[in-house]
């Protein structure tokens, strides 16, 4: 199409035929030809010549043209022109002056092999951003919806779907495990991302998402699509087990019941979407307590302690029901807890009798201890709620002597134990931090108390980096199942009870300061 031998129509028709196909402008189409004929005819006069040309949109007829700009005194040449020269070239240059431009026609000419392929680069590269623009405004509006598409090929694990006018990508971590794809296949999947990348997909997919389950129910439940009943949460182990909370805005109204269907009909259609994923229907509810009973089943909770300030649960259950409760290999409490955003930690009625007895042997100790009190008073303290130095500390002489059995002056004396227990111990902590060579850039840290830094110390987690290397369950403890039983791992920070939301954030504040460059 570039040789001047060709029809000049020819171009046109390519422009409009190219424009057609890709859905693009055909003036953009026409420009990236303009551009790519530029860069062929600077190799033919010389890239220190400024090229411009143009191609006439109704007979094909192109112009090239040199760009000079009129000075006084012209140095280059290829650039400058004085205003006499320019008059001599062309009659129209009578009224230019110093400071203009004039275009110098230059003489049509075959495109050699290379100039040819050259413009031809120019021209595909920017058809193709054309392209994945034009892409990514068509799509930008289907960012958290499903789509639909066939299968196109695979790649290294991921799948490419023909979307129609675009390709999306769902990447291998994103497929439904064991999901047997092939080319030709129609798939569906949630559009979690469209962007603009300079390489490679723009339009991300995956079926393993918890929001492509929530958008098949919003599909196949008319109550969830005409906003009767609305999806609080999910949380998804993709190709084995997920978990949905709902709630219905009419009190008269099922949530549960309507998900599910006649027969289980609207629920089965999600599930077989998914592969067989087992689908546990929640009934959501504001109580912390309510909804973990309801998340857990159908294992039978005894008593359940909720912390809202640390979104932690404890639930306490019988013997029979702990198995229920975990699921295998620890997936519905998992599940469920990734359902609430609560941590859970399950136990059972021995077992927090046990812990509940401990916790307050030790209470009890520490008063005794470091306030030099008696045994009975220390009790009678944390029977009272009083759990830590710093409750003491900052009560009131009225309020400790409302305990039967403690006066006045002997809620005074243990207020002032207290504050002088604390200030000793805070200078003792600063030493021990010294003693222990933790780093500054650990300790300067927000988030981290001191009594946090010398637990660091003693485990030799003694600078930023360290602490950045760490793991959230390697700071807060958990259990893990390990050859069918249930095994505590002990945080670093266990004693301070820290959420999992917590000990992220503190990771990923470290993470940000030691690999910011």
């Amino acid at each position: 199409m570039l040789n001047r031998r060709a029809d000049k129509l020819e171009l046109i028709r390519i422009a409009e035929a190219v424009a057609l196909e890709k859905s693009i402008d055909k003036d953009l189409i026409i420009s990236s030809m303009e551009t790519g004929i530029e860069k062929a005819a600077k190799s033919k006069f010389g890239s220190e010549n400024e090229i411009k040309v143009q191609i006439d949109k109704n007979n094909g007829d192109i112009n090239i043209f040199r760009v000079l700009k009129i000075v006084d005194n012209p140095i280059n040449h290829n650039t400058e022109i004085s205003l006499n020269d320019a008059k001599k070239i062309n009659k129209e240059n009578e009224e230019k002056k110093i400071g203009d431009e004039i275009f110098e026609n230059l003489p049509s000419f075959d495109f050699g092999r290379i100039a040819a392929q050259t413009a031809k680069q120019v021209i595909s590269y920017n058809v193709r951003e054309a392209e994945r623009e034009r892409q990514y405004n068509d799509f930008a509006d289907k960012k958290d919806t499903i789509l639909s598409g066939i299968i196109k090929r695979l790649e290294y694990g991921n799948v490419i779907v023909d979307l129609g006018k675009a390709e999306g990508i769902i990447k291998k971590d994103e497929l439904i495990p064991r999901e047997n794809t092939k080319a030709g296949d129609r798939i569906k999947a949630y559009c979690f991302d469209v962007r603009r990348e300079p390489r490679g997909q723009q339009i991300f997919l995956s079926r393993a998402h918890p929001k492509f389950m929530e958008k098949l129910f919003f599909q196949e439940v008319p109550e969830i699509y005409d906003n009767l009943i609305e999806i609080k949460s999910s949380a998804r182990d993709p190709g084995s087990r997920a978990k949905i909370s709902v709630i219905a805005k009419d009190s008269t109204l099922d949530p549960v019941g309507a998900c599910v269907g006649m027969r289980g009909s609207r629920v089965q259609a999600v599930v077989n979407e998914l592969q067989g994923e087992k689908i546990d229907i929640v009934h959501w509810s504001e109580d912390p307590a309510v909804l973990v009973v309801n998340a857990l089943s159908p294992a039978e909770i005894q008593r359940v302690v909720v912390d809202n300030n640390y979104k932690r649960l404890d639930v306490i259950l019988t013997e029979d029901n702990l198995s229920k409760a975990i699921g295998r290999r620890g997936q519905n409490v998992r599940l469920a807890s990734k359902l609430m955003d609560y941590e859970i930690n399950i136990l059972t009625e021995k077992e927090d009798s046990e812990r509940r007895q401990i916790e307050f042997k030790e209470r009890t100790d520490n008063f005794v201890k470091n306030l030099e009190l008696d045994e009975t008073l220390g009790q009678l303290l944390v029977a009272e709620g009083y759990l830590t130095i710093e409750d003491i500390k900052n009560s009131t002489v009225e309020e400790i002597s409302k305990i039967e059995g403690i006066d006045e002056k002997t809620s005074q004396e243990l207020i002032e134990r207290a504050g002088e227990f604390i200030k000793k111990d805070a200078e003792e902590i600063s030493n021990k931090i010294s003693e222990l060579g933790v780093k500054s850039d650990l300790i300067n840290l927000n988030g981290l108390t001191p009594g946090m830094l010398v637990t660091l110390g003693e485990q030799k987690i003694l600078s930023l980096k360290d602490f950045a290397e760490l793991a959230s369950d390697e700071v807060t403890g958990g259990y893990d199942i390990f050859k069918g039983e249930r095994v505590k791992i002990k945080g670093c920070l266990e004693d301070f009870a820290l959420t999992k939301k917590e000990a992220d954030d503190l990771i990923m504040a470290a993470r940000a300061i030691v690999y910011k460059d």
